[in-house]
């Protein structure tokens, strides 16, 4: 269910002039909440038919209701904006805050009708061994009817669950306002983009423990915390251990506690039509919801139903009478998910901007931890810089940025030249050294090549020399043997027979 909401600029009440000094002077942003824009509306239209605001422009306009002869076709207005709606598809965002073991993966099956957390990739709570809070996120997308919703599940495992939980709900805030913030550079951006991604969180389930003792002082801090920021919707886990009466119990002293301190949870609008305000109501009642969440299919009465199984009975998950698990789901889902997006954009998304731009506009620079840095500009740039909008300021900004840059890119450059100067006088000097060595070593080859051939000479004379000494003892040899040889006479043989 959509509706408009009017909202007042974000521009009121940034400045207050002095009175003595006329000096421009920036006021503390005002943190608007829903019945605030509703009661602006309701009053400019009080305001407006008492006394009509005066028109400008030389000639005042007339309008006037007539009734048209025939069928032009702007009726049919509705059907495209439902069409283009349908084609696009839808967005949302839902944070599940408490402690393990309290059913949040369980309650989340079971509002979509499908498994998102299965026992293979998202184990239990007792298998969990760290015990530091961090924000896991989930997207799945969703078709039903042929309308497609990308749904986005923030579980943060290990909330609650240390022995010391102080700023426990840090991680939650940060990733809360890191979202406003990419989303605020999105819409800041010079060319931006006609289908935006929305990943702000539009609803936040908080689990209360069934102890049927009211709030811990843990619930209280966190939803303090957050409740300006996020669409805060209480719940009673595990419903199912508790009684009607001491359910019915339970939740009075609840609200009473949240009236208390002054917490602001998710208010339903209002409405001008009798039967909305009748089912708006009965939701009313029902806040904060006590819930059960199965994955179990159990068949009742020749019917399968979402429930679980005790020795006494069975608690069936889609009955009003056992749980608010069915009233929940009609208001997260089928009547109000337009209305947690509305009131996130209009009135938690507003403020978060109103507070970025009203810190740009005095000129001050948060860090992540929220603390103020010092000054670092002279007082006549101050002053400039307090007298523009945050437009021209963020223009002014950029400019100064790309000049940095540029300033940036022109030192690396210098930098850069520098150290190939280095590197190639690096590379002739030992290219040099190189070449120097390689002399040296062809030298000393050539050294030894030389010396070689000596030896070789020597070698190949003293050869020489031994083969003529070698010859010459031959032919002593020889002749000697010729010698003895001619001396001695021949002996006569003996005659044989033959």
């Amino acid at each position: 269910m959509v509706r408009d909401r009017e909202r007042e600029p974000a521009t009121n009440g940034v400045v207050d002039k002095g009175v003595d000094k006329g000096v421009e002077r920036p006021v503390k942003p005002e943190v608007r909440d829903r019945g605030d824009y509703q009661r602006d509306n309701r009053d400019r239209e009080k305001e407006n038919a008492v006394h009509p605001p005066p028109r400008a422009g030389p000639k005042p306009s007339r309008t006037s209701a007539k009734e048209l002869d025939g069928y032009v076709g702007f009726a049919n207005l509705p059907n495209q904006v439902y069409r283009k709606a349908v084609k696009k598809g839808f967005e949302f965002t839902l944070m599940v805050v408490g402690e393990s073991g309290m059913g949040k993966s369980t309650l989340i099956n079971s509002l979509f009708l499908t498994d998102l957390y299965n026992e293979h990739e998202y184990p239990g709570p007792s298998h969990r061994i760290k015990k530091s809070v961090n924000i896991d996120t989930a997207q799945v997308l969703l078709k039903e009817g042929g309308v497609t919703l990308r749904l986005t599940t923030v579980d943060t495992p290990g909330f609650g669950d240390a022995v010391d939980n102080s700023n426990c709900w840090q991680p939650v805030t940060d990733f809360i306002d890191n979202k406003y913030d990419e989303y605020l550079n999105q819409e800041s951006h010079v060319n931006r983009k006609s289908n935006m991604s929305d990943n702000r969180v539009h609803a936040c389930l908080y689990f209360i423990a069934p102890t049927g003792h009211g709030l811990k002082p843990l619930d209280v801090e966190f939803m303090k915390r957050l409740h300006e920021k996020v669409n805060i919707i209480p719940l009673i886990s595990k419903a199912d251990t508790l009684t009607p009466e001491e359910c019915r119990n339970f939740k009075k002293t609840i609200l009473n506690e949240i009236a208390q301190h002054k917490i602001k949870i998710y208010e339903f609008p209002d409405c001008d039509d009798e039967e909305e305000n009748k089912l708006q109501k009965k939701l009313k009642e029902r806040v904060p919801f006590a819930v059960v969440g199965s994955n179990t299919v159990i068949q009742v009465d020749s019917k399968k139903v979402r429930g679980r199984q005790y020795p006494w009975g069975i608690v069936q998950v889609e009955n009003l009478e056992h749980n608010d698990f069915l009233a929940l789901r009609n208001m997260l889902i089928r009547t109000h998910m337009q209305d947690l997006k509305d009131v996130t954009n209009n009135v938690h998304y507003e403020n978060f901007r109103y507070s970025k731009l009203a810190v740009v506009t005095d000129g001050k620079v948060k860090n992540t931890g929220s603390k103020e840095i010092k000054k670092s500009e002279s007082d006549s740039k101050k002053k400039d810089r307090d007298n523009k909008d945050p437009l021209t300021q963020m223009q002014d900004e950029k400019k100064e940025h790309v000049s940095k840059m540029k300033k940036m890119e022109a030192e690396m450059e210098q930098v850069f030249e520098m150290k190939v100067k280095e590197k190639k006088q690096k590379l002739k000097d030992s290219e040099a050294d190189l070449q120097r060595r390689a002399e040296q070593m062809k030298k000393s080859l050539e050294q030894q090549e030389k010396e070689l051939e000596q030896k070789r000479a020597q070698f190949e004379k003293e050869k020489e020399s031994w083969e003529e000494q070698q010859r010459a003892e031959d032919m002593r040899r020889q002749t000697s043997m010729e010698t003895l040889d001619g001396g001695k006479k021949p002996k006569d043989k003996k005659k044989g027979l033959f």
